[in-house]
């Protein structure tokens, strides 16, 4: 019974084996980015290039909003244009089913 628990054991460990070192590869990459981030001197370091990257991705925010509205609007138009022609296409299909009946 014994040996059939340290073989269970055994096996278990090497079934986790791989998800311990991805893990562990990931403490180390959360390490380094916490450490990239604080730059050693503390979480203000850098705050200029921060703020001037933080301006940068909100003005290319703020375009891309201004885009997809305005990609909106022509869709909605899109739209609207497509609905008007399919109920014109209805009616002619009709008038020509009214005319071939006479």
């Amino acid at each position: 019974m014994a040996a059939d628990d340290g073989r269970a054991a055994a096996a278990l460990d090497e079934a986790l084996k791989p998800f311990q070192e991805r893990a562990s590869e990931a403490e180390i990459r959360i390490a380094k980015l916490e450490a990239l981030l604080y730059n050693q001197d503390g979480p203000n370091s850098g705050s200029e290039n921060n703020s001037s990257a933080m301006k940068d991705l909100q003005s290319k925010l703020e375009t891309i909003s201004a885009e997809c509205l305005t990609e909106k609007e022509k869709n909605k138009k899109l739209i609207m244009e497509n609905e008007k022609l399919q109920y014109r296409i209805t009616h002619l299909i009709r008038a020509i089913k009214e005319a071939e009946s006479r």
